[in-house]
């Protein structure tokens, strides 16, 4: 009697070949891998028993980033393609599988059985309803009992989704789970380059950038079957995911604190140089002042800085360009910036030699240091923000040049 499962491994790669010799596969199952031999082998019976009983035409390719437990022979065995991935990463491993991918969509999942592949229809349902890019919601779905350490599920998860619907025009909710489906040619356009476990965020984030049609549908989350420690480094890979949400945010990380440090700054400036003021028993005098105007500088460094990212983003094909972008691409001109920079830094000067003037007229002895603080204060700063005018207006004109 013939051996049923070698028939299932015969049928299954059959059933492969013929697609890709027909062209008509619609979804590619990508699962990274790392030494997965104990639980890659169930997830891609699962993925495969779903191409069998949806009519998905479809296909399995295991990206695999070096593996040495046999995970490689154990693919092949049930009929998946391996990717060999030379460099280390979650991302690096997805992004070779996804360009190795011949279907019209992809769908990617972990390969360490937490992921229900049986239930991937959902997804393929909206993609065929036009969506670039279908995310799992592991929190609308279910999360059993020990499948999420409770930092992720009640700190890290929640804050860094939250934070990515703060800074990004996105309203998913659960922006880290490794279920999703997505038009390969979509995604491919997006340009993604990290390589460790970020890559879940900058796919969410370019996405929204570029104004993919984005949608979820609940997912499951189960304790996953390995008998080792998983990949994932909670403070670190927490860090790195943090630290991208805010790099391609720059209107948060630059602009916003930028504003609220000026605009301090300058309500102090006023309240300050005709005199001191005393909040109770509290005198702000000269050297608050100093520090006001410090605050002044900084915010519009933080501020010109955030429109020099801004463009250097579009310029990079990080994410596309829009109304306010091009907004300041007409502002910020070296004629414009130059004039503004021109006429701070004299306005510095002038209050520069009136504060020398009075120094003068005292024969260049004792100073009233108080007045003479509030003369030298404001002319440092306008000087100051003349060089930044005529700065930013030479750089971004360097990143706005044809």
């Amino acid at each position: 009697m013939p051996d049923r499962g070698l028939e299932t491994v015969i049928d299954v790669l059959e059933r492969v070949e013929t697609r890709d010799a027909a062209g008509v596969i619609e979804l590619s199952i990508v699962m990274p891998c790392l030494n997965e031999a104990e639980t890659l082998g169930v997830c891609i019976e699962k993925a495969n028993r779903f191409l069998s009983e949806s009519g998905v035409a479809g296909e399995v390719v295991i990206a695999d980033n070096g593996s040495t437990d046999g995970s490689q022979e154990i693919a092949r065995s049930l009929g998946a393609r391996v990717v060999a991935v030379p460099v280390r990463g979650y991302g690096a491993a997805l992004q070779a599988g996804i360009a190795a991918s011949r279907g019209r969509f992809v769908a990617m999942a972990d390969s360490d059985d937490s992921y229900d592949f049986l239930g991937l229809m959902p997804f393929v349902m909206k993609l065929r309803e036009g969506y670039d890019l279908v995310m799992g919601n592991r929190f609308k779905g279910g999360i059993a009992p020990g499948a999420m350490p409770p930092l992720h599920r009640y700190l890290g998860n929640p804050v860094l989704s939250f934070v990515g619907r703060l800074f990004y025009p996105s309203d998913i909710g659960d922006f880290h789970c490794g279920l999703r489906a997505f038009r390969r040619d979509a995604i491919l356009g997006l340009g993604l380059k990290t390589t460790g476990m970020e890559f879940a965020s900058e796919m969410v984030v370019k996405a929204s950038l570029a104004h993919l049609r984005v949608t979820e549908v609940p997912t499951t989350l189960k304790p996953d079957g390995r008998s080792r420690p998983p990949h994932l480094r909670s403070w670190r890979d927490g860090w790195r995911h943090l630290k991208f949400l805010l790099t391609f945010a720059p209107k948060w990380l630059f602009f916003y604190p930028g504003a609220a440090l000026a605009g301090v700054g300058l309500v102090l400036l006023a309240a300050l140089l005709p005199g001191s003021v005393h909040l109770g028993d509290v005198r702000l005098g000269v050297h608050t002042l100093l520090f006001a105007a410090a605050g002044v500088v900084i915010g519009a460094q933080l501020m010109s800085f955030a429109v020099v990212a801004r463009l250097f983003g579009v310029r990079e094909k990080l994410w596309p360009t829009s109304p306010r972008i091009e907004l300041a691409r007409r502002l910020f001109t070296i004629d414009r910036t130059c004039i503004v920079g021109a006429v701070l830094f004299g306005t510095g000067l002038i209050v520069a030699v009136v504060a020398v003037g009075g120094w003068i007229g005292r024969g260049f002895g004792d100073m009233n240091v108080e007045a003479t603080m509030r003369l030298a204060i404001p002319a440092v700063l306008l000087c100051a923000l003349g060089v930044q005018a005529l700065v930013t207006g030479f750089f971004t004109a360097l990143l706005t040049a044809d």
